[in-house]
């Protein structure tokens, strides 16, 4: 092997392990293998600017783009409205085939948030049953078709930067329907193991509001007790802040001082109780918002306040609300409302201001779980035709020549001239750090090639297998896919073995398309961890599930949908 080959060796084995130390931020990883490739002289220029316009990934942008107007539809609203009614079975049917079918054409993750309140609420089944299933259907529904997860994207986008042709909208749909269909069997009929979610857990008890004691209150020099702040009605004083210092538990006997940070937990619904108390003022009304007018909100993962204090979010300018409460599920908050990091799957209940409806930037930041609705929601004409223009731009890509592509160009400019997606809001949300992801896997494939570790590994491969069954070889990628997806991302994973798997293939003389598939389907195949993929974290907080749950639930699925996939691919897509 020549240096350039073991320097591309270490340039992808440091790819990996920055990957697992830094998951948070895997698009600053690949930007910096581009640049080392780039200055290594592995890759060219022109080399980047052409993966940057990849036909696949130009794909997986569009449709990224596309998610922000149908998001925006009452197709969500309708399925969370008509799940839970007739027997457990039905409903149990209804909402994990609907999460799947509305999975394999939107964002799972609107999907899954738009139905955890819908399934906390319902009185038929306990919801701690339904939490942990409603993510695996919505991961099953991904691997439908080809726009159902980013992850399949990315393959794709990797298969024509190899010059093959790309996957079709229903090439993964005969492999995907059929592990629905077991695996969901399974979950139906496993349901039931999983834990109840207490009905203390359903209520918005974790809630954590702040008030603050002004300097001229009556309050000031009286105990907690004697102030009566000890036993209100559904809230509990569990903190004081003062001067800095944190009073953790509060005893009764505790007297309260002028600018005292007082941070109650308990049933939101009851805040308007602490009105009644003389000069103790909350958190938003520093801001001066009513309080009667609230709003439950929940925040996206590609939110733009995530990662920031409260204070350094610049609230009340970017939204006109201010933060009356906030809720982590499966976390206990503490301190200052002001002073907490918020997290994407945060809950928060705002008080709005007359603008905070007009606002456009409410779609990057939040899904509007309850209360006020953003007047943008699409409505009329606009929101059929959201729908209906999608189906369409695929419908016409799967009977007629025209491309994936073509089609998904047409239909975003129809809802920008339509009204349904505005230039401003693509220019808030681009992805830019799917496009940094994919961008940096298409320039690593093409290192790969570049320096000729294409040649070396497909020898390699050849000799250790020595005539041997490509199927094991076929296995042995799935398997390393599905592990790496469980440590790092998803979208990562199919980028790291994409490259080996493909040239693996090459090396045996067989069609690399099953090899392909198998990293397709294995890097959506996240039933174990709760960190592995976005809904588990969801509902993994939202249910107040343990990490023991997950590995018992999802070790079976796990083992089913493998199973299943290891051997519809062959018989799909033969060797």
């Amino acid at each position: 092997m020549t240096i350039q080959q073991w320097l591309m060796i270490a340039v992808f084995i440091t790819t990996f392990v920055g990957l697992l130390k830094y998951q948070q931020v895997p698009e600053r990883i690949f930007s910096i293998t581009v640049l080392v490739c780039l200055a290594l002289s592995f890759v060219s220029v022109d080399d980047i600017l052409s993966n940057a316009v990849n036909p696949g990934l130009v794909t997986l942008i569009l449709l990224v783009l596309c998610s922000f107007s149908f998001e925006r539809t009452s197709i969500l609203r309708r399925l969370s409205n008509s799940v839970f009614s007739g027997s457990k079975i039905r409903s149990m049917l209804r909402l994990f085939i609907g999460t799947a079918f509305a999975s394999a054409l939107m964002s799972n993750t609107a999907v899954v948030a738009t139905l955890i309140n819908s399934v906390k609420s319902n009185k038929l089944i306990n919801a701690g049953k339904l939490l942990l299933p409603l993510s695996y259907a919505a991961i099953l529904g991904g691997t439908l078709t080809l726009v159902g997860t980013s992850t399949n994207l990315i393959v794709n986008s990797l298969l024509l930067e190899q010059g093959a042709t790309g996957f079709s909208f229903f090439d993964f749909t005969a492999i995907g329907g059929v592990a629905l269909v077991f695996c969901l069997m399974i979950v139906v009929l496993r349901a039931r193991t999983l834990p109840d979610l207490l009905q203390s857990d359903l209520s918005t008890q974790d809630y954590l509001l702040e008030a603050e004691v002004s300097t001229d209150s009556k309050l000031i020099g009286k105990s907690v007790e004697e102030n009566g702040l000890r036993n209100l009605d559904a809230l509990f004083l569990v903190e004081i802040v003062r001067r800095g210092r944190l009073i953790s538990p509060v005893t009764p006997e505790e007297n309260l001082q002028a600018a005292d940070k007082l941070i109650f937990s308990g049933d939101i619904s009851k805040v308007l109780t602490l009105q009644q108390f003389d000069g103790l003022t909350l958190f938003a009304e520093q801001d001066d918002l009513l309080r009667n007018n609230l709003t439950e909100v929940l925040i996206k993962n590609d939110s733009a306040i995530a990662g920031k204090t409260l204070k350094k979010a610049g609230f009340r300018a970017r939204f006109d609300a201010a933060v009356v409460a906030v809720r982590r599920e499966g976390c206990a908050l503490s301190g200052k409302l002001g002073d907490i990091v918020l997290q994407s799957g945060d809950f928060l209940v705002l008080a709005v201001g007359q603008d905070f409806s007009s606002r456009t930037n409410l779609s990057k930041n939040f899904f509007i779980l309850s209360g006020h609705q953003a007047v943008n929601m699409l409505n009329g004409w606009r929101d059929y035709g959201t729908i209906w223009g999608f189906i369409l731009a695929i419908g016409v890509s799967v009977i007629t020549p025209v491309s994936l592509l073509s089609c998904l160009f047409i239909y975003v400019a129809a809802l920008i001239f339509s009204g349904a997606l505005t230039v401003n809001e693509i220019k808030r949300r681009f992805p830019l750090e799917i496009w940094m992801i994919v961008l940096g896997a298409l320039t690593l494939a093409t290192a790969v090639e570049n320096t000729g570790l294409v040649g070396v590994i497909a020898d390699s491969i050849e000799k250790l297998l020595n005539g041997s069954s490509p199927y094991l070889a076929f296995v042995a990628i799935f398997v390393l896919t599905l592990l790496l997806t469980e440590l790092i991302t998803n979208s990562a994973a199919a980028a790291l073995i994409f490259p080996i798997a493909y040239n693996i293939a090459l090396g045996l003389g067989v069609d690399p398309i099953p090899f392909v598939m198998a990293v397709a389907f294995a890097a959506s195949g996240s039933f174990i961890s709760p960190y592995g993929y976005q809904t588990n974290i969801m509902v993994y907080n939202a249910g107040n599930y343990q990490l023991a749950d997950f590995v018992k639930f999802g070790l079976p699925i796990s083992i089913i949908y493998s199973t299943t996939v290891l051997l519809m691919i062959p018989l799909v897509f033969p060797f």
